[in-house]
């Protein structure tokens, strides 16, 4: 199963970490893992490659977590909140299609 958990600070989502392979098919045609991936790359591009921001990222065997720097500014702050909630609301609706190959949840 995968396990996308969103990092909370005072009703602010400031990173997520996803572990773990779906189980939905082999590697090579497992379409939850690769929609996940597909989602976790097109975040991290839009946060450090078009914004610049130099976002935290971390890969480790079968995780990756990203981080949000500090002080964004209110324009940055803004986007990034509504791209990872919309992350969120996505993987959300991953989970109630595929509840026994996902799960997302918040972390204070």
């Amino acid at each position: 199963m995968t396990t996308v958990a969103f990092h909370m600070d005072a009703g602010r989502i400031v990173g997520f970490t996803v572990k773990g392979h779906s189980g939905y098919a082999e590697e090579g045609s497992d379409i939850v893992c690769a929609a996940v991936t597909s989602a976790v790359r097109l975040c991290e591009c839009t946060v450090n490659d078009v914004l610049g921001l130099e976002a935290s990222v971390r890969v480790k065997g079968d995780t990756i977590s990203l981080k949000l720097p500090g002080a964004l500014g209110q324009t940055n702050e803004s986007t990034c909140q509504a791209l990872l909630t919309a992350l969120m609301v996505y993987f959300a609706e991953l989970h109630e299609e595929y509840p026994e190959n996902i799960i997302v949840v918040e972390e204070d």
